[in-house]
């Protein structure tokens, strides 16, 4: 049995198959059974009908990629970059090749095309992409390999890897510039001399030997320096599609076979002086280009270098090291003064200042003691501290944040759509622009027709277009994350600018959620620790805030507890069912006595004890309100009409809603939202979850409930509302740089497009303005990462 491919011996029948017009056909090793499938997948079947011999074997390193490849999809190896979403799973990948927007468009277009990729975004000016794929019907190393034949390199992003290649191409761009700029100049010495006639009058001679010096000096940076233009064209080419690099690469291959022509022949113009000015000139572009997207993606990445890597684990009170990701909940853990937090835990004993600044954005370091929570990736500054393991580094928050900010361009905004579609139509429009412009010229009789037609090519490439939202949308995300803000989803820039009504949780969220007992109303004969007690076992199993003002009390033993979100929660001890929480959830009248408290403990006889519990306004609220008009306001909450009043009115929030259930929360808010407004909902809790996913934006503030962080859009890091108007003015900056990239894009285009084709511009003034333009637009996105003025009173600061 021989390979259908290349003829040679099939050693393992049935391994490698790939159907071929119509009929099964034997393979003999993945590389032959890559290409035929690439062939018949592309539409180019018709190469085994009419070939006369076979076809070289596949690449033998084939075999050894595609097992390097496969090993990717081993559970050991996943546990570091893969993170599960149940039947789900998700990645971030480095893309080695990516030169354009076009190009992320192209790997979009193709990934989401295989069974099983549930969704995948490219960041081009990152060269990163997120996939997410379902695990039972396609595996890892099946989208690498999708990714491969595209003609692109794709692995899992490591933050030291990111960094090494862009050293490498940074490297590359160098060297091609280097050599574009050299052997330029030594052809421009000779072509400028020849223009102006300062040689005198040259014999043909002569003159054919300084064009074929020319010649020799410009094929190297031809063929060399202008290499990653012409495979980055054939990909989009050979995948069916069109980048800004195609029309690039037709300019530069139409003045360079045209300039061979003539020296060869001895007749026409040469024109290898503005190949060589036109490749140096987009180098440079290019790679100024390339080190200010790498500026905005390393800022958002930064994140990845407060990952620890390494942990001191307790055995038997015995340190050892171990790795940081290989930790288990549970395991307890030594963290030495100046040492990072390797995971998530709970102080045990020890305490110490620890630097939160990389979550929360404040470089004030944070007292932390016996039983306080703390961070993987924070510096312990001061003191031993000896903590349990409460989440796996895959789970930890810094781990979160970076998948977070990762998926956060998972979904693009509709002005990134449009933008999108326009520079991939654009190129199309470009070429055929170019081709009437020969036409035309060419049946006037002008010999300059095909020097025209290439400074149409060079000069309207929309580089800067394609740029003109990606830039924006890195640097802000970037910029946010920072401050200690994460956003799910890139277009939330674009609909927060659409809100008319911010709605606020009180209990937490405008509050600081640090309840204390200011009365209790004992109803019963028991004594009052006895009920105390009952109530701090009760209240140990709720996140709420509420349940820490009972922290200070010794539990009593209670089992079978189940929470009632907006209500409260249902219990047993010894053997009798107690209920604790809102009147309405304990059920029974009121006596006057209890008027004013807000927490009820009852049983199946009636109520046993009331309390009265306060919380103080945070110092900066009323501050950030003011900062947030025109905007209406409003205050749903669950807590009393009087407490609800008396926030709301120190506030100056004149909607206000109290007593809400979860269900009355989103009952109001679908209100807001029939009669036409855009809310966002800030919250807390377990109970604004309903509410906060039925908010066209939800924003979860510092220290809310795991639960609350899921079904929030945006989550603050710090436990400060400052961040709000600063959120609202980075959108509305973000929306001014989008509209003034595209502004400055689309107007370069139309004002160069008539100067091109009415012959005005020469190709290599094309390349100067087509280089200048992208990075104009790179370099106003990147304004966004500097401080804005503040809008908020300094006093809301402090």
């Amino acid at each position: 049995m021989i390979c259908y491919h290349c003829h040679q011996e099939v050693t393992e029948p049935g391994r490698f198959v790939v159907t071929v017009l119509g009929e099964a056909r034997q393979m003999c090793c993945p590389g032959c059974q890559a290409v035929a499938e690439a062939i018949v997948a592309n539409g180019l079947v018709d190469y085994y009908k009419f070939r006369t011999e076979p076809a070289n074997k596949a690449d033998p390193l084939a075999d050894e990629a595609l097992a390097k490849l496969s090993l990717y999809d081993e559970p050991e190896l996943q546990e570091e970059f893969v993170a599960n979403r149940g039947a789900e799973k998700q990645i971030q990948l480095s893309i080695d090749g990516i030169s354009c927007s076009a190009c992320a468009w192209l790997i979009e277009k193709k990934l989401n095309k295989i069974q099983g990729v549930r969704q995948i975004s490219v960041n081009a000016a990152a060269r990163r992409a997120v996939v997410t794929w379902q695990d039972e019907v396609l595996s890892l190393s099946d989208i690498l390999r999708a990714i491969e034949r595209l003609g692109y390199h794709a692995q899992p992003f490591k933050a030291e890897q990111q960094e090494s290649a862009f050293k490498q191409t940074n490297f590359a761009y160098l060297k091609r510039m280097g050599l574009a700029g050299l052997l330029g100049m030594q052809v421009m010495m000779i072509a400028i001399p020849l223009y102006l006639d300062v040689f005198g009058n040259l014999d043909a001679d002569t003159k054919w030997y300084l064009h074929w010096v020319s010649l020799i000096l410009s094929t190297p940076v031809v063929l060399y320096s202008g290499a990653g233009f012409y495979s980055s064209a054939w990909r989009a080419l050979r995948a069916g599609s069109m980048n800004m690099d195609v029309p690039i690469t037709a300019a530069v291959w139409s003045l360079y076979v045209a300039s061979v022509q003539a020296t060869l022949s001895g007749q026409g113009e040469i024109y290898f002086e503005s190949v060589c000015m036109f490749i140096f000139l987009l180098l440079i572009g290019r790679y100024l280009e390339h080190r200010s997207r790498f500026k905005a993606a390393q800022i958002s990445a930064n994140m990845a270098k407060y990952v620890p890597l390494t942990a001191t684990l307790l055995d038997n009170d015995e340190p050892r090291n171990c790795l940081a990701k290989s930790v288990k909940v549970g395991q307890l853990l030594l963290v030495r003064p100046g040492e990072t937090i390797p995971v998530d835990g709970k102080i045990l004993s020890g305490q110490g200042y620890v630097d939160e600044s990389m979550l929360t954005g404040e470089f004030e370091p944070v007292l932390k003691q016996s039983g306080m929570d703390v961070f993987g990736g924070t510096l312990n500054q001061s003191g031993a501290l000896k903590i349990e393991v409460t989440r796996p580094l895959a789970d930890a928050l810094v781990s979160q944040i970076l998948r977070l900010q990762d998926e956060a361009l998972a979904s693009k905004p509709a002005i990134s759509q449009l933008t999108d579609r326009i520079a991939s139509h654009f190129v199309a429009v470009v070429l055929l622009i170019s081709a009437l412009t020969y036409g035309y010229w060419h049946y006037v009789g002008s010999a300059d027709a095909f020097w025209i037609m290439v400074s149409v090519l060079v000069a309207t490439c929309p580089c800067a277009l394609g740029l003109a939202t990606p830039s924006a949308l890195t640097c802000a995300m970037a910029k946010l994350n920072r401050e200690g803000i994460l956003l799910k989803r890139a277009d939330l820039l674009e609909a927060l600018n659409k809100v008319t009504t911010v709605a606020f949780d009180k209990t937490g969220t405008l509050t600081e959620g640090k309840f204390s007992m200011v009365r209790m109303v004992n109803l019963s004969q028991r004594a009052d620790d006895e009920v105390l007690g009952l109530v701090a076992g009760i209240e140990s199993h709720s996140e709420h805030p509420i349940a820490r003002a009972f922290d200070d009390f010794s539990p009593a033993k209670v089992d079978e507890v189940s929470v009632q979100p907006g209500f409260g929660l249902t219990a047993r001890s010894a053997g009798k069912e107690y209920k604790l929480g809102s009147a309405s959830h304990i059920g029974g009248q009121l006596t006057d006595s209890v008027q004013g408290c807000n927490v009820f403990l009852g049983d199946e006889d009636g109520l046993i004890a009331a309390f009265e519990l306060t919380d103080k306004v945070r110092s900066d609220a009323k501050a950030v309100l003011d900062a947030l008009s025109p905007r209406a306001l409003a205050l749903i909450s669950g807590d009393s009409q009087e407490n609800v009043a008396r926030i709301g009115t120190k506030l100056g929030i004149a909607s206000q809603y109290a007593q809400c259930a979860p269900k009355q929360k989103l009952d109001v808010i679908q209100t807001m939202q029939a009669q036409g407004k855009k809310v966002m909902m800030v919250g807390d809790g377990i109970n604004d979850s309903p509410v906060m996913a039925g908010a066209d934006i939800s924003l979860a503030v510092g220290g809310a409930t795991d639960l609350a962080r899921n079904a929030a859009d945006i989550i603050l890091i710090n436990d400060k509302l400052i961040a709000l108007p600063a959120l609202f003015d980075m959108a509305k900056r973000t929306e001014r740089k989008i509209i003034q990239n595209i502004g400055w894009a689309l107007g370069y285009n139309v004002t160069v497009l008539p100067l091109a084709v009415a012959g005005y511009l020469t190709p290599w003034m094309g390349a100067i303005g087509m280089s200048l333009s992208s990075i104009l637009v790179v370099a106003n996105s990147v304004r966004l990462l500097r401080k804005a003025q503040a809008k908020v009173p300094q006093e809301a600061v402090a």
